[in-house]
């Protein structure tokens, strides 16, 4: 799975060729193990839609069984070595592992047409700032399509591709006839600081510091139980 790299790496790493040449002396033969079969799994090519493993079987990969430290130890440590080039994710509400690639700009851009970047940052906004457990097609409609022709057609063809690759999925219990997409693990992370912060500053024509942008996009839980929106 691919992730733009418009940004600084997760952990700050001063080599990182050096330490993905060096991740044996960083995991164990049964992570290396896990984390090569990770990087297979989370190929688009292989998996199709069904990127990475469940935590199931990375933990039996990693002959481990409900020990909260080991997994996430093994997720750390992997992150510390390769974060330059690849991130690895943990979707608690898919219990799946995936490994996200980074990208430069360009190929990031040729891999999501316009629309379906400006549809996953709608959602974006609507569920990690607003907390709305998902977004409505008509929404989506309304807010990005009502001027265009085909509008329903484009649309659905946006998100078409951000199934694809696994950024967003159907949201089932809408309990609504309407179509409704939730954002995934994937398409929570797709976006880096540095490209939230550049798109926000284009919003309000200033400069604006990292901790604003990421007080803006409520990535620390700043509002408290029962604030208004």
């Amino acid at each position: 799975m691919i992730k733009d790299d418009f940004s600084e790496p997760v952990f700050e790493n001063a080599s990182p060729l050096n330490a993905m040449a060096a991740l044996r002396g960083i995991l164990s033969e049964e992570e290396e193990l896990a984390f090569m079969n990770l990087l297979f799994s989370s190929s688009a090519s292989i998996r199709g839609a069904n990127f990475g493993l469940s935590r199931k079987e990375v933990e039996k990969q990693l002959k481990i069984q409900n020990d909260n430290d080991a997994f996430f130890s093994f997720l750390t440590r992997v992150n510390q070595a390769v974060s330059r080039y690849f991130q690895v994710i943990y979707d608690e509400r898919r219990d799946q592992v995936v490994v996200m690639m980074r990208v430069p700009a360009r190929a990031a851009r040729n891999t999501l047409s316009k629309e379906s970047l400006a549809l996953l940052l709608y959602m974006f906004y609507q569920q990690e700032v607003l907390q709305h457990e998902f977004s409505l097609f008509g929404q989506l409609l309304e807010a990005l399509g009502h001027e265009t022709k085909k509008a329903n057609q484009r649309i659905q063809l946006s998100l078409d591709q951000l199934k694809k690759i696994g950024a967003i999925e159907e949201y089932e219990d809408t309990h609504s006839d309407h179509k409704a997409y939730q954002l995934t693990a994937i398409g929570v992370h797709m976006f880096s600081d540095s490209f939230l912060r550049r798109t926000a500053e284009f919003s309000q024509s200033n400069k604006l510091n990292k901790e604003e942008v990421l007080k803006f996009f409520k990535r620390y839980n700043l509002y408290q139980e029962g604030d208004a929106e």
